[in-house]
């Protein structure tokens, strides 16, 4: 109540495409619920066209209209559940199904695989999550990001430990199991420490450290579980 009048408080908000409610609680339920429909609404139209145009062009269409949505804020879906995570994934299937012109219960994974190269959704995420923190350790991200991204050497009384000499960030503690580990500060650390060394070479460009993420992570995804 302000001033007498009783004002009706909404439970989430749109703020730069993701929605995010007061407790972050239902952020990533709400989110992808919006996003798949928006994504599966694009599939739809282009599904209608698709034997009038030629392969690189839908191709062409599926990453301007769908993968860019699924790749925009991606970073906020850290630590998200399967559940949660299934459903865009389910998006990216129906995209790669439109391109290698599939019915809709094929199984697609091998031309995801093979064919077009795609990382799942969670290493989507990683990926972005990734390069992020590789931005803040070249001075190329906004200054209260960088300020999480600390080396374990900059502590005095750490720099002989094993993380020191790896070179890994610091992972500060979390107040909460649930929400803590969701944070940039935690959550960019700790994907950053857990990739290998070769990827942590300061003398790596933007393009070369992006191909060599990428291959890593497409390893992890299809070859090791």
């Amino acid at each position: 109540m302000v001033n007498g009048v009783t004002d009706d408080l909404i439970c989430s908000v749109t703020c730069l495409g993701a929605t995010i409610n007061q407790e972050l609680t239902y952020t990533f339920a709400d989110h992808i619920r919006s996003l798949a429909c928006r994504c599966f609404f694009w599939i739809r139209q282009l599904l209608s066209v698709r034997r009038t145009i030629t392969s690189d062009t839908i191709i062409a269409l599926v990453n301007a209209l769908i993968i860019s949505r699924l790749d925009y804020c991606n970073s906020v879906l850290v630590g998200a559940y399967d559940i949660y995570l299934r459903q865009l994934q389910g998006v990216l299937n129906a995209a790669a199904r439109l391109i290698a012109r599939r019915r809709k219960f094929d199984s697609i994974s091998s031309t995801i695989r093979d064919v077009l190269h795609w990382l799942p959704i969670r290493q989507r995420v990683d990926f972005k999550l990734s390069v992020l923190v590789f931005n803040c350790l070249r001075n190329l991200a906004p200054s209260y990001l960088m300020n999480m991204c600390q080396s374990v050497t900059s502590n005095l009384h750490r720099r002989r430990l094993r993380s020191a000499v790896r070179g890994d960030l610091i992972v500060p503690p979390t107040k909460t199991v649930r929400y803590g580990p969701r944070s940039f500060a935690v959550a960019g650390p700790s994907t950053w420490n857990a990739l290998p060394a070769p990827l942590c070479n300061d003398e790596l460009s933007a393009l070369s450290f992006r191909r060599q993420l990428k291959t890593e992570l497409y390893i992890r995804a299809y070859y090791l579980h």
